[in-house]
């Protein structure tokens, strides 16, 4: 069965526009968590958010879309994020085209990051806007698809916070089965008051910037932020420059409850141990773990949970989330870019706001930058609502 190469990464977050500005930041232990500029709403002043510090009437200028009718924030990252991940496969028009080349894609808010006025077309308190087929989570796939002139397979994928590292998986099984030979995987998603009020009603924000896996932990903190990857079957990437190998992937759902993960962490066990198995190494040959990490009580006590039954020494782990906030649909793919850029530097960055380790598991994440780390295989899990757990095992080519 083929290998699976990551050939091209894209990504736009709080940390940066584009992936050195993003590794830069990671590197110097720079958040991109703040009172945001942009986005408006009662809550922009009783919380943090990991906004992408860019204009959306400044992005799409840039972007050359100025005079383009009907495109979100939403759809605009993904624009953003996409063509630099293309760019850096170097795809030609003709590959990009190709019905060998499937576009998997996701995002959990889509076009509802505009809120207010899909409240106004709803109700009929508008004449038509501009925005009518902008609202649903596929939208920004139809236009990248009419842009690129995908010809290809194509999906859109929202599994909540697990839907670009599902997007990655489903991406990577195409190839292996030999339906196509190229998948461009990733994911998109905007600061929007729909996801900010409902996650406020669960009572989850928390009032300063995230703190992953300290003890006093208070909740998550939102972001937005699209990424990208070209993933190639080994046939066709010849001599062309790779990052890194997806290895394995796991999905489970344990099916718990709506909004949180079962505290036996049986959906966690079953997602990493299905990826473990599926790249078929040991638990032990994993160095480093980007966790799903999102400063909640229950999400972080389970995460722990599960590496706990798993593994007889944890390998190191962190949260990057404590930079970009969650960016929800995004957030497996900007993570997975985020672990390649630790597997190709040999380098391993802090887990931000930790004073307190979790008094039940006697450790703690990364707390400082560390080089020179020889980094060969990576677990990079994504846990959504309703129990949809996945974990990707990306390694060193």
């Amino acid at each position: 069965m083929t290998k699976v190469f990551v050939t091209g990464m894209g990504v736009i977050s709080s940390i940066g526009k584009d992936i050195n500005e993003n590794l830069e930041n990671l590197r110097n232990g720079n958040s991109g968590i703040n009172k945001p500029k942009y986005f408006q709403s009662k809550y922009a002043s009783s919380f943090f958010f990991g906004e992408a510090n860019i204009s959306t009437k400044i992005l799409k200028k840039q972007l050359g879309l100025s005079e383009e009718k009907g495109l979100t924030r939403t759809d605009l990252f993904a624009f953003k994020a996409f063509e630099e991940a293309i760019n850096d496969a170097k795809l030609s028009k003709e590959e990009i085209s190709s019905i060998d080349t499937a576009l998997i894609s996701a995002s959990t808010v889509g076009g509802m990051c505009l809120t207010d006025q899909l409240y106004e077309d709803a109700n009929l308190k508008s004449e038509s806007s501009e925005y009518l087929a902008s609202y649903g989570c596929s939208a920004h796939t139809l236009r990248l698809i009419k842009k690129y002139n995908i010809k290809g397979f194509t999906d859109t994928i929202n599994t909540a916070c697990s839907s670009s590292a599902n997007a990655i998986m489903f991406g990577s099984r195409l190839i292996k089965s030999g339906r196509v030979k190229r998948a461009i995987v990733g994911g998109t998603d905007s600061l929007a008051k729909y996801t900010v009020n409902g996650f406020n009603a669960l009572k989850i924000l928390s009032e300063s910037p995230c703190k992953p896996f300290d003890e006093h932990r208070c909740g998550l903190t939102l972001g937005e932020g699209a990424a990208y990857l070209v993933l190639e079957s080994e046939e066709v990437v010849s001599n062309k420059s790779t990052y890194a190998r997806v290895s394995g992937y796991g999905n489970a759902n344990d099916a718990f409850h709506t909004s949180t993960i079962s505290d036996n962490a049986v959906g966690v066990i079953s997602a990493i141990s299905q990826a473990i198995k599926s790249a078929k190494i040991d638990p032990d040959k994993i160095d480093y773990i980007n966790a799903h990490g999102t400063g909640t009580e229950n999400n972080d006590f389970v995460e722990l949970t599960g590496f706990s039954k798993i593994f007889n020494k944890i390998p190191p782990y962190n949260s990057t989330k404590s930079y970009t906030g969650h960016t929800l649909g995004a957030a497996g793919a900007i993570e997975a870019i985020f672990s390649i850029l630790s597997i190709i530097n040999n380098e391993l960055y802090p887990s931000l706001n930790i004073n307190t380790p979790v008094s039940q598991f006697n450790l703690s994440p990364v707390k400082k930058y560390e080089t020179g780390v020889d980094i060969n295989y990576v677990l990079s899990n994504s846990f959504g609502f309703g129990g949809n757990c996945t974990s990707l095992i990306l390694s060193k080519v």
